[in-house]
């Protein structure tokens, strides 16, 4: 009787795990199937958004934080997810976020070039993990590389532009000094542009080009080493509007504001309000939220398998001191 009583007992308890075994499952099927799909419709929820990498020239420079934050707006208006780092002027350093991107499995990457050449290497590794690129504002100039489409300022009419705007300051005749950027394409191609203006003012001469990587320090330095080198100079391009401030800085402390007529080029609102008071003579328009959205266009339209241009180039504007008088953002 003893061992049919513990047959019994066993026998009930087996029942028991297998009900309690059988729960669970019917529990973990349901956590799957919510978890698959929705309760309610039965469809998979929608993926995680696209994530697009942007490496900036800088930062520091508003115009490039102007097209940062346009990017991430208009990016957002498109379903992206669009994260925006400075490369900070350091080709390396550049090259390391690529590297990142590329580990985080972007859907796509926006370069603006510290170094336009150099570059190359970190396109080419984008390229063989298939993940497209596209470069805003400064081009890559590097050989056997892909960049599906690329979106600027006309930076060679904008060069045109402001040596325009210098043969009319001077009157067809001076002595000019550049404060040029070589290592990046849209400099390159503004003073090429700038120089081949020049070249048809034959009482214009050009006496110096001197590095300031587009910075507002290294443009002070170079200023006040040309002060001494040549006191004499009547005009200074500079290939962008921190480089203009800088040397509007090393005039001021010279004591030589107006005595020096100085063209700059981004269209900024510092440099715009400096060109209202008369301390710098012109600056070349360039539309940053405008390169950021023609750039995020693009981007979509071809995760979307349509036809991107592989370049677009904007108009630039000259902005004189009449146009600062009936500028809005400036009252």
């Amino acid at each position: 009787m003893q061992t049919i009583a513990n047959r019994l007992i066993t026998l009930a308890t087996v029942g028991l795990c297998l009900l309690i075994v059988a729960a669970g499952c019917n529990k973990n099927d349901a956590s799957s199937q919510k978890a698959g799909s929705d309760s309610k419709t039965g469809t998979t929820p929608p993926q995680s958004k696209a994530a697009i990498g942007v490496s900036l020239l800088t930062l520091s420079n508003p115009f490039f934080k102007e097209m940062g934050d346009a990017m991430q707006a208009e990016g957002a208006k498109k379903g992206f997810d669009v994260f925006v780092t400075s490369g900070d002027l350091d080709p390396a350093k550049q090259k390391d976020q690529v590297k990142n991107f590329l580990v985080q499995k972007v859907s796509a990457i926006v370069l603006t070039p510290c170094d336009s050449k150099s570059i190359g290497t970190a396109i080419a590794d984008a390229n063989a993990a298939g993940v497209p690129v596209f470069t805003a504002d400064v081009a890559s100039t590097a050989e056997g590389v892909k960049v599906v489409s690329h979106c600027a300022t006309d930076n060679l009419e904008g060069g045109r532009v402001a040596g325009r705007a210098v043969v009319e300051a001077l009157g067809g005749h001076g002595k000019v000094a550049i404060l040029d950027h070589p290592e990046v394409e849209s400099a390159i191609m503004r003073e090429t542009g700038f120089l081949e203006i020049i070249a048809q003012a034959p009482g214009i001469e050009v006496v110096a080009k001197l590095p300031s990587e587009g910075a507002r320090d290294r443009a002070f330095s170079a200023t006040q080493d040309l002060l001494q080198s040549d006191p004499e100079v009547n005009a200074i391009f500079a290939v962008n509007d921190p480089a203009a401030l800088g040397a509007l800085a090393a005039l001021e402390k010279a004591g030589k504001v107006g005595q020096i007529k100085i063209v700059g080029f981004d269209g900024q609102l510092e440099a715009r309000q400096a060109v209202k008071a008369g301390k710098l003579y012109a600056t070349v328009m360039q539309y940053p939220k405008q390169i950021a959205s023609v750039t995020i266009d693009n981007i979509a339209k071809y995760m979307g398998g349509g036809d991107v241009p592989a370049k677009v180039l904007l108009p630039p504007a000259i902005y004189r001191q009449a146009d600062a008088n009936t500028d809005s953002e400036l009252k």
